[in-house]
């Protein structure tokens, strides 16, 4: 049985809906937090993108005292390994499957999306996209890690192995610190993923190349 759809925010194009981004915000975030980007992506119209937002599930956070807020799942302490439950890991990818289903149900199939996300949503984002059963159309990873990483060899999917990635970290982000986006991205390289990452001088947030570079990778995913 599918979980109940999330909520989202969407921003549709001009015209009918070719090409679909689902993003996952931070936590503690909703789907309002990148609605602003969109219009600063430089995407190229033509490739006639909805931008779907979800509202994450409300759920307790440990690290933040236990307090309930949007989360896609718990973050029991702040390390490189970052110690998640695995129960609200699995539970939010069903969720971001039947956003995908969703898409594919409004006429958008699997290969014209792209995952994105932000630190916690990223890594959902990831998460989801390496071992999604069809060919998506990328990845677009911000300031975030892998969850899971120990079970990704025997779950990656043989349909996204040639998944495009855009990876971005900031080098003095104190959330999600530089060296767990440099260890995802040692990882999936050397997995053989088609991945990208760029460095800039920020925190835990995003820069204006970065918004840049983003919207030229979204053109390079949907044009393959």
């Amino acid at each position: 049985m599918s979980p109940e759809l999330l909520d989202c925010v969407e921003i549709e194009p001009d015209g009918v809906a070719r090409s679909a981004v689902i993003w996952l915000h931070g936590l503690g975030a909703d789907g309002h937090d990148f609605e602003p980007i969109v219009p600063e992506l430089g995407v190229d119209p033509s490739h006639a993108i909805r931008f779907v937002f979800p509202h994450a599930p409300q759920r307790p956070v440990t690290i933040n005292g236990g307090f309930v807020m949007p989360a896609w799942y718990d973050i029991r302490a702040l390390s490189l390994s970052r110690d998640v439950d695995e129960r609200g890991v699995l539970d939010s990818a069903e969720r971001v499957h039947a956003l995908i289903r969703h898409e594919n149900a409004r006429g958008i199939p699997a290969e014209r999306i792209v995952l994105a996300g932000f630190s916690q949503g990223a890594a959902m984002a990831l998460h989801v996209g390496l071992r999604y059963p069809e060919a998506l159309a990328g990845i677009v990873a911000l300031s975030t890690y892998l969850v899971r990483d120990e079970s990704l060899e025997e779950e990656r999917s043989e349909a996204n192995l040639g998944i495009r990635i855009f990876q971005a970290h900031g080098t003095m982000d104190p959330m999600v610190r530089p060296e767990a986006g440099q260890l995802a991205f040692d990882r999936l390289k050397a997995l053989g993923y088609s991945i990208e990452f760029r460095a800039y001088p920020m925190a835990h947030e995003v820069h204006p190349d970065e918004i840049a570079a983003v919207g030229e990778a979204l053109d390079l995913m949907f044009s393959a």
